[in-house]
């Protein structure tokens, strides 16, 4: 389980869903422990399909919000680094 916070770790072991929905990688979805970075861990990359059962919304909003982030992430200016 190298690789995983030790939240998530600790939910994985004891095969418990997490509790902390205040955490930032929290999600409502049980299948996967509550957690975001455990489903990470499980399944690698993820189809928007996939993303959105985990959060409750369509593959059209998770579109948005990945065409968004890109074009945030193309038009930063990373010249300080």
């Amino acid at each position: 389980m190298s690789g995983l916070k030790k939240c998530s770790a600790e939910c994985l072991k004891n095969n418990s869903v997490c509790q902390n929905n205040e955490c930032k990688f929290w999600i409502d979805y049980k299948k996967e422990f509550n957690c975001s970075v455990i489903s990470i861990y499980i399944h690698g990359k993820m189809t928007l399909k996939q993303i959105a059962d985990r959060l409750g919304i369509s593959i059209a909003r998770v579109k948005q919000i990945e065409t968004k982030a890109l074009n945030k992430l193309k038009n930063t200016d990373f010249s300080f680094y």
